[in-house]
């Protein structure tokens, strides 16, 4: 191995990223290492494997390569091949799986392997990381966002300009949250190289020769070791050595120049077959017996071109020589060893995903095999690996001829391509081409139950909803509904349904009411229980948006019935119409039910692989456990439905994914932390300047987020701004709750005429709603003004009365909430009531994980726990100041001296001032005249005065 030489500071922090890994509080690290091709990432990496080993870590290492960049999880998959994780194709079995899921199960995997190792901790590398595949790098960002709980380093190499955007996103973000370490490798110095380097390399090199190809490497040690070999091969042959000005691919080229064709073809065969070139496998491909190829092998290890790898496989030197060496085999060959690998592997029984790479490569026309294989290998990645499904049919699409006959795989093709782009972040790539599907679906084609017209025009919405067009998408759904002849009737009730769903969020849904109800008279004479359900449950969530509780209520309960009485086969299409149910349930707060639902509809999605639907179902959950104070499994909820808004791309999703984390972290974090403000900006960025619902509701999380953070100007212009003239945009269902963030504010700026303008619509609003929680924060609302004004005791009862409609509702968060507002003022009145208060409030928020409340519990301790304050002795009667002065000091024990040194007076006086006090209180002695002055101190009269002694 070429010995590391100039990377001491490197060096440094990798160590300490060692000691902190396998210290006490050893916990997951990410270290990024980036840089030009050749700088010595891989170098640097191999010695931090060394020294991790040496300390009894366990060292898993992985690499993704430049011509398998479609082989899901390859770096992964390459990393865990010693423990039996199979992750490139999961088989037809796992291929409905949840790529989100597959993500939460590979980092408990690395937390167990970090844990039950044979020795402390785990060390995972990934090199080459740029030329990673997209389910690779879900998979990274998910691992930075959410870091094992486990002593784990995760190393990454890369080369920076060759770095995707959503890589160099995931690890920036990492390096924000302060859980990836980023070294960048920069050129070697001279003298490392001229004065160690090149004599350990080439003995025979003159430090003046070894300067000059130090300058022709611009310091990028793959470059100077190459110029380097390349010289010394070329004296060993008696050559002048190769011009320091030739290119890096020339130099490494020239390394082959010596070998007999049989070998130059073993070195191309193993670039074509990557990291899988078998000795078996390198035979097949080569059509040499493997006999001659392990002669070949040997030869190309002697030269330093081939390197052993684990599984008896072999690879070239460095990535860089791969691609050179491939690059450079002839075209017409390298297409033939490709089809060769392919029938191989076939006949060998490899997965699809495994053959897809080299079919792909061996296409050169039309192929009703190869496009089988690709088609199979995308089928088995869609759920797990949507990008690389989405790239194996576009690669089947170029190939298929444009002919009469091939146009119905051709749209079955782009129907599948375009359900997987719009699942991993191609959304405006699946949009165009459903357009495409669209024009080339006859609209007679609805004579069929099910056409193929109809589910790309709502999966065309889809998309156009979660790019925030709804317009769009409400235009394309009418525009359906509208033709003549019209859909089938089946076909009327999903595009009807999809208009409930986007609608909504262009238009006031009283606008869209009449369509909703004649879809559902439709599902209803159709007999289809699926979709009735799914237009109630659209109906009810559009009624607890405007308010209507009682048409909510009706719709819900005719919904969950509905629902309740259909098995989860029925329900597999209507993930999304549950989690509508799911949250009118919330936000009418019936939490049970809501869950309940959310629950449910999460295991029929993940079974179905519905990724659209999941982050609102767990968005549903995670807002219910908030509400009933259950924040560490809401926040686990909200961290997962990030992951997959991130993975979908979707803006518009985001924004709402982001607005719910926010409002849960600023319960769950502590006082002063500014997590959740960051997070609520960031969900008002994705929103951009749209104005729906999912837009107001990050507006005012913030606003919130701000008010948390002791700014009530911004809070009280980030609500205005959601909720637009008059507040409309706000949700009614939510609005009293709102609207306390505006009354608090503006009680904090001395606004009290606004402050009482907001809290008398807070109440009015509130009283329409009949909500508890609602309720309740109108109450707190107007005692927030009542405080301002003074009248501490009323506004004492409303908080009481605020926790009492708290706690009949079930939302727990307000009930804690309302006790420790009420505490304080109520301690002035009733201080027994008020620890009571406390205690439960602080017992419930510990419980609940909502750290903001336990600090403000923690705060205000002092205002609820007071200690009276210790009331003056009642003088002795009779007495002057002075005299009363000391006999206090009396009862305190101390002596005449002592008394006189105290008050500055002489012995003598002291002696005078107590004969008058015996006189006039009828002691005779100092031990009565103590017994009287604790009696008193003590507000003990009951015995009267003491007699003497």
């Amino acid at each position: 191995m070429t010995p590391l030489v100039g990377r001491a500071t490197e060096l440094e922090l990798l160590d300490a990223v060692l000691d902190r890994t396998l210290g006490e509080d050893g916990d997951c690290s990410v270290v990024d290492l980036a840089g030009t091709a050749g700088i010595g990432k891989s170098r640097l990496m191999a010695e931090f494997c060394r020294r991790a080993q040496a300390r009894g870590m366990t060292v898993l290492r992985g690499r993704a390569s430049e011509y398998e960049q479609h082989i899901p999880y390859q770096p992964f998959s390459d990393a865990l091949a010693d423990h039996d994780m199979e992750l490139t194709d999961p088989g037809a079995e796992d291929a409905r799986g949840d790529r989100f899921g597959l993500q939460r199960s590979i980092a408990k995997l690395l937390v167990h392997i970090a844990r039950s190792g044979p020795g402390t901790g785990l060390v995972v590398t990934l090199d080459d990381l740029h030329w990673a595949d997209p389910a690779s790098l879900e998979l990274l960002d998910h691992l930075v966002r959410h870091p094992p709980n486990a002593p784990v380093v995760i190393v990454v190499a890369r080369r920076d300009r060759q770095t995707t955007a959503s890589l160099d996103a995931a690890l920036t973000r990492g390096i924000d949250m302060g859980t990836v370490l980023r070294l960048n490798l920069g050129p070697l110095a001279e003298q490392a190289c001229v004065e160690i380097l090149a004599p350990d390399l080439a003995p025979g090199t003159q430090p003046g020769r070894a300067a000059e190809l130090y300058a022709a490497s611009d310091g990028n040690p793959l470059y100077f070791l190459a110029l380097l070999q390349a010289g010394q091969a070329g004296r060993d042959a008696g050559q002048d050595a190769p011009p320091h000005s030739a290119g890096l691919g020339s130099v490494l080229l020239d390394e082959l120049t010596p070998l007999t064709p049989a070998q130059r073809r073993t070195a191309e065969a193993v670039a074509v077959l990557g990291d899988r070139g078998s000795t078996a496998l390198l035979s097949v491909v080569t059509g040499r017996d493997e006999a001659e190829v392990t002669a070949d092998l040997g030869a190309l290890t002697d030269r330093d071109l081939l390197r052993p790898g684990p599984g008896g496989r072999w690879a070239l030197r460095h990535p860089v020589l791969r691609a050179v060496v491939h690059e450079s085999t002839r075209p017409l060959e390298r297409v033939r060893m490709h089809r060769l690998a392919a029938d191989a592997l076939a006949a060998a029984g490899a997965p699809a995903g495994e053959r897809a790479h080299h079919v792909e490569q061996s296409l050169t026309g039309w192929d009703p095999h190869a496009v089988a294989v690709l088609s199979e290998a995308a089928e088995r990645s869609a759920a797990t690996a949507p990008a690389s499904s989405a790239h194996w049919l576009g690669v089947a699409l170029t190939h298929l001829p444009e002919q009469p006959q091939h146009a119905t795989l051709r749209r079955d093709l782009m129907l599948r391509r375009a359900r997987a782009l719009g699942v991993c972040g191609g959304l405006r790539e699946s949009r165009d081409l459903l357009h495409e599907v669209i024009a080339m679906s006859p609209p007679d084609e609805a004579g069929t139950p099910r056409s193929v017209r109809a589910s790309a025009v709502t999966l065309c919405a889809v998309m156009e909803r979660h790019l925030g067009r709804y317009a769009e998408a409400v235009a394309l759904l009418r525009r359906e509904l509208a033709r003549t002849p019209g859909p089938s009737d089946a076909d009327a009730v999903e595009l009807g349904l999809e208009l409930g769903s986007s609608a909504p969020h262009s238009t006031a849904y009283p606008q869209l009411r009449a369509e909703v109800a004649g879809t559902l008279d439709l599902a209803r004479a159709l007999g289809d229980e699926v979709a009735e359900a799914g237009a109630l449950a659209i109906a009810a969530l559009g009624e607890t948006y405007e308010g209507n509780m009682g048409a909510a209520r009706e719709a819900s309960d005719r919904a969950a019935a509905l629902v309740d009485a259909l098995t989860d086969h029925d329900l597999a299409g209507l993930c999304e119409p549950l989690a509508r149910l799911g949250w009118a349930e919330a936000f009418l707060e019936r939490y049970a039910d809501a869950e309940r639902h959310a629950d449910r509809g999460l295991a029929i999605a993940r079974r179905g692989g519905q990724l659209y639907v999941l982050p609102h179902l767990l968005l549903c959950k995670a807002y219910v456990r908030l509400q009933t104070l259950r924040l560490d499994s809401a926040m686990e909820l909200a961290d997962e439905a990030e992951t997959i808004a991130r993975g979908i791309g979707s803006d518009e999703l985001l924004a709402f994914v982001l607005a719910n984390k926010g409002y849960a972290q600023m319960f769950a974090l502590p006082p002063g932390d500014q997590g959740a403000l960051v997070v609520a900006e960031e969900a008002v960025a994705a929103a951009g300047t749209r104005t729906n619902w999912w837009a107001s509701i990050a507006w005012c999380v913030l606003g919130q987020a701000a008010m948390h953070a002791g700014d009530a100007q911004r809070a009280r212009a980030a609500v205005l701004r959601g909720g637009g003239e008059n507040l409309n945009a706000l949700h009614p269902s939510m609005r009293p709750l709102i609207l306390e963030i505006l009354v608090t504010s503006a009680v904090l700026t001395g606004d009290t005429d606004a402050a009482a303008t907001w809290a008398d619509r807070a109440r009015k609003e509130a009283e329409e709603l009949d909500l508890p929680s609602q309720q309740a924060s109108a109450l707190r609302s107007t005692a927030h003004c009542r405080s301002a004004a003074g009248d501490t005791a009323a506004a004492a009862a409303l908080f009481e009365e605020a926790v009492d409609r708290t706690a009949r509702g079930g939302a727990v968060l307000w009930e804690a909430f309302s006790l420790l507002l009420g505490a304080p003022l109520t301690a002035a009145r009733n201080p027994d009531r008020a620890r009571a208060m406390w205690t439960r409030a602080r017992q419930l928020a510990e419980t609940g994980g909502a750290r903001q409340l336990t600090g403000l519990a923690d705060a205000i301790h002092p205002l609820v726990h007071v200690t009276p304050p210790a009331q003056p002795p009642a003088p002795l009667p009779g007495l002057s100041a002075r005299e009363r002065e000391i006999a206090a000091l009396v009862a305190d024990g101390l002596t005449t001296p002592a008394i006189a040194a105290r008050l500055f007076l002489s012995p003598r006086t002291v002696e005078s001032h107590l004969s008058r006090i015996y006189r006039k209180t009828g002691v005779t002695s100092r031990a009565a005249l103590a017994v009287l002055q604790t009696r008193l101190e003590l507000r003990d009269t009951t015995n009267g005065p003491t007699g003497s002694t």
